[in-house]
């Protein structure tokens, strides 16, 4: 399912068809719409278009053109309006310096009361910018939005503006844009997060092609999913499923995730078969709470019995590689993990990846290396720190001991029984990743991958 997070479909270029309107875009695939207020009247439609219509949801603002619109009262009516239980934000509001249908101070005041509004009624930010994306950025940043988060909606600005919004907690939206060719909006997208993007329609304006010039609708947002996704490496799927969680979690909308013992990302099926850890990294969602990954709630009731774990798989021969990472240490359940590889390899597998953070003989007092031999195919271990005082400082092993040299010693003696094995480190802030590589590739004798900071799966 598709979310469209923009459009605004109280307009009077939807007055004729309407209800038809709402009707593809569930056809298409799209099953929730956020329509933004421009105005306070235009709040008003949005909320009644939500009353009808159980796939709309609504926000309510005032659009930066329409500044001069917003009075004494203009704020009040707002929050009575925010009070609604289908208004899950606070906008259209923003700057608006390219078009300059209002003078600009009086564009900052309004928006800044509706950063406030927001902050109040702890509700996200629906925020327009055009032509003052670093004013925008730095009037969130004074008024403490990140307590809120939101959208910057057709985001027209930098890749580093983008990683400030993020840094915010904002989230940056795309749309028809995504399919021009002259446009480099693409190009902007794919090198950013996919975790802090969504996809909108902003209709019925931009059209992506090969509706351009045309009235757009929220039906055409498969346009922009599709588009995000043909440069890779997240399939239609991902963008779809990604992009759709991003938004329900934002405004707080849609059935919840199901919890995922198999997950795929890319070309790859994850297997998530228990939250046990043997490390506590400062850096991990989990340690904060935080149990998705890619759309995918990972938080399990339980831990799921080997039969479980291959139903959940289905036809495995679909994927390009099996992976035994989830939001917990696989090595925990060494015995269900060895027998559901058999299991793998009995169906014709070809490649099965452990990542780890190679503490499986330290925890079992044994070396367990051997065990891997004809079931895993590739090792990837979590090393994360050139030394034993950072590791014990960032990844927080439950047993301190001598944990970082079993790690080591882990990869020194899997490298025997495994063709390829890999040492990751996450680029934290301060992190001498250059001092990690040296010593997996010179020391240990292995490959070396960084892994970009605050970002998972």
């Amino acid at each position: 399912m598709l979310i469209d997070t923009h459009a605004h479909l109280d307009l009077p270029q939807f007055d004729r068809d309407r209800d038809e309107v709402i009707r593809r875009a569930l056809d298409n695939g799209v099953g929730l719409i956020i329509n933004p207020g421009i105005h306070v009247e235009s709040s008003r439609a949005a909320i009644r278009l939500a009353e009808k219509h159980e796939s709309v949801y609504a926000a309510v603002g005032v659009h930066a053109h329409d500044a001069a619109t917003y009075t004494d009262t203009t704020i009040d009516e707002l929050v009575r309006l925010a009070e609604h239980p289908k208004v899950v934000a606070i906008g259209e509001c923003g700057l608006d310096f390219y078009r300059d249908y209002a003078p600009h101070d009086l564009q900052r005041s309004v928006f800044r009361e509706q950063i406030r509004l927001a902050k109040a009624v702890k509700k996200p930010l629906i925020v327009h910018s055009r032509g003052a994306e670093a004013e925008v950025l730095r009037m969130l940043v004074e008024e403490r939005a990140k307590s809120v988060r939101g959208i910057l909606h057709c985001f027209g600005g930098t890749l580093e503006e983008a990683k400030q919004a993020r840094a915010l907690g904002f989230h940056v939206g795309f749309g028809g844009t995504l399919t021009y060719p002259k446009a480099d909006r693409l190009a902007l997208a794919t090198s950013f997060v996919i975790d802090s993007i969504v996809i909108e329609t902003d209709a019925p304006y931009l059209a992506p092609v090969p509706h351009r010039g045309r009235r757009n609708e929220p039906a055409f947002l498969r346009y922009s999913a599709e588009k995000l996704a043909e440069p890779g490496p997240f399939t239609l799927d991902d963008v779809h499923r990604i992009t759709s969680h991003n938004a329900r979690r934002l405004f707080r909308i849609g059935d919840p995730d199901m919890t995922r013992i198999a997950y795929n990302i890319r070309n790859s099926l994850y297997l998530n078969i228990t939250n046990r850890c043997t490390l506590s990294c400062t850096f991990c969602p989990k340690t904060h709470g935080e149990y998705s990954v890619k759309g995918h709630n990972l938080k399990l009731e339980r831990e799921p019995t080997v039969d479980e774990i291959m139903e959940s798989i289905g036809n495995p021969g679909r994927w390009r590689e099996i992976v035994f990472c989830g939001y917990g240490e696989s090595t925990l359940r060494l015995d269900a993990m060895k027998e559901v590889a058999r299991r793998l390899k009995a169906l014709g597998v070809k490649r099965i990846r452990l990542d780890t953070d190679g503490l499986a003989n330290f925890v079992y007092g044994r070396d367990v290396t051997p065990e891997l031999e004809g079931l895993v195919d590739a090792v990837s271990v979590s090393l994360n720190t050139p030394d034993e005082e950072s590791y014990n400082r960032i990844c927080r092993p439950g047993r301190p001991g001598n944990a970082y040299e079993g790690a080591k010693e882990f990869i020194r003696r899997v490298k025997r029984v495994v063709p390829e094995v890999t040492v990751t480190a996450v680029g934290l802030p301060n992190l001498d990743a250059e001092a990690v590589r040296r010593m997996a590739e010179e020391e240990l004798g292995v490959r070396f991958r960084c892994r970009e900071y605050n970002i998972v799966g």
